[in-house]
């Protein structure tokens, strides 16, 4: 598995457009923003120093503006990478919220427990993300893991993988794996890759043969080799998702 180089100083990411527009087109009454990450002031919410960027501020009041503008009205949680295994910020973000307007997933230790799921269960928690970005937050090799914690408070994995040629080479274990699974960012394949790149041809079987797994449409800007405005070399992989299972994409 690769990882995302960890330098000392860790490159800043963009922050967000204060510019907001609306868009020409809307969206679908009660849409869900499946993915969505706040990043408070560091002096009360720390950043981790093994991490793979450091995120500019991008409050609670700034996303709420977004997606109220766009009208969301529910929205995903994941807790950011940068924060390690400390989820306090998300369980804060949730509590503001209401259970009914956000949930969570969660970044979990290897040896988590029952009883820390059941906290974070209760504080609006219902996935775990592993991820091969970075080294140290919680690879595939914890799938197993992981699986017998969570498998009975009915949470999903929420796979981030770094290269989509991973899939190809866990395709028997996610296969197999006890509970539901959602692929972060149409399995990290690049646009040059094209459909026909062995992870994403694992990952379209995955989705064929299982009724709990779901990918995600998101991340155009960051795997698109053509660039924007367009991403047109991301357009073939999206409908390849869509044809595959239609009622699996979100």
């Amino acid at each position: 598995m690769s990882n995302a180089p960890l330098s000392k100083n860790p490159p800043l990411c963009q922050g967000p457009d204060p510019q907001l527009r609306k868009p020409r087109q809307g969206i679908p009454a009660g849409a869900i923003d499946c993915h969505c990450h706040v990043f408070e002031d560091q002096t009360q919410y720390p950043l981790v120093a093994q991490r793979s960027y450091t995120p500019p501020l991008c409050t609670l009041a700034d996303y709420l503006r977004m997606s109220e503008m766009l009208g969301v009205t529910r929205m995903v949680q994941v807790n950011a990478s940068t924060y390690g295994f400390d989820n306090t910020l998300t369980l804060d973000v949730i509590a503001k919220l209401g259970q009914k307007r956000a949930l969570g997933v969660a970044g979990v230790a290897p040896d988590v427990d029952e009883r820390t799921v059941r906290k974070l269960h209760d504080g609006g928690m219902r996935g775990v993300r592993l991820s091969t970005m970075v080294k140290g937050y919680g690879g595939p090799e914890l799938l197993g893991v992981v699986a017998k914690t969570i498998k009975p408070f009915g949470w999903h994995v929420q796979l981030h993988v770094d290269k989509v040629g991973e899939i190809a080479t866990l395709e028997q274990q996610l296969l197999d794996h006890p509970t539901p699974i959602v692929f972060d960012h149409l399995g990290r394949v690049r646009g040059a890759e094209g459909v026909n790149a062995a992870g994403f041809q694992a990952l379209l079987r995955i989705l064929k043969q299982r009724n709990d797994c779901w990918v995600k449409l998101s991340s155009f800007y960051r795997l698109s080799d053509s660039g924007a405005p367009a991403y047109a070399d991301m357009k073939p992989l999206a409908q390849a998702l869509i044809a595959a299972r239609p009622d699996r994409v979100v």
